[in-house]
């Protein structure tokens, strides 16, 4: 039986979770298929260490301050507290498996929260809140996963000044019903 396939209309990706096995360890796999014009910003893994393989058509990675284009067979490593991002500048859509270790079920959650706001029009192509709730939304995201994540390029706000922002943001969240897993709480938001 196949995973169950996440879509996000917004970042126009989508991706399927699992494990494996590779190289004698345990390790997470996602696989991902990335439309012309999709991709994610940058951002960071503290301690998780991601190496894109490319198994159909072209991707641009970013890892560090350099984009790299990769092509079938092509593997870019990204390891652990390094900035880094994807996209897809071709016509065709992209395919490729993130090997992730160790295995991240935060991660997961993570990209599916972000793909339900993305589904549920919360957020612009960028990753900008659109309301004053979809914001709250994304507070409650950033605080709960920002151990496995750091959103720290544009439009979020700088490292030092989300420490400040995010968390009070995140309370008031909380309070009006936003939890991860269930990230689209109250309907009236």
């Amino acid at each position: 039986m196949s995973a169950p396939v996440v879509e996000d209309p917004t970042l126009r990706h989508r991706l399927s979770f699992g494990e494996a096995e590779r190289d004698g360890q345990r390790v997470g796999r996602v696989e991902i298929w990335v439309e012309p014009g999709g991709g994610v910003p940058p951002h960071v893994h503290p301690v998780i260490r991601e190496d894109f393989e490319v198994l159909d058509g072209e991707l641009q990675l970013l890892a560090g301050r350099e984009w790299r284009t990769a092509t079938q067979g092509e593997t870019v490593a990204v390891p652990p507290g390094t900035r880094h991002a994807y996209r897809n500048r071709g016509t065709e859509t992209a395919h490729a498996i993130a090997w992730v270790s160790p295995p991240s079920q935060e991660l997961e959650g993570f990209l599916t929260d972000a793909a339900a706001l993305g589904r549920a029009g919360r957020l612009t192509r960028s990753g900008i809140p659109r309301s004053p709730g979809a914001l709250l939304q994304a507070a409650v995201l950033s605080e709960h996963y920002r151990e496995m994540v750091v959103l720290g390029s544009p439009p979020m706000p700088p490292l030092g000044l989300d420490r400040l922002l995010m968390p009070p943001l995140a309370r008031l969240g909380r309070r009006r019903g936003y939890v991860p897993g269930a990230i689209l709480g109250p309907q009236s938001a």
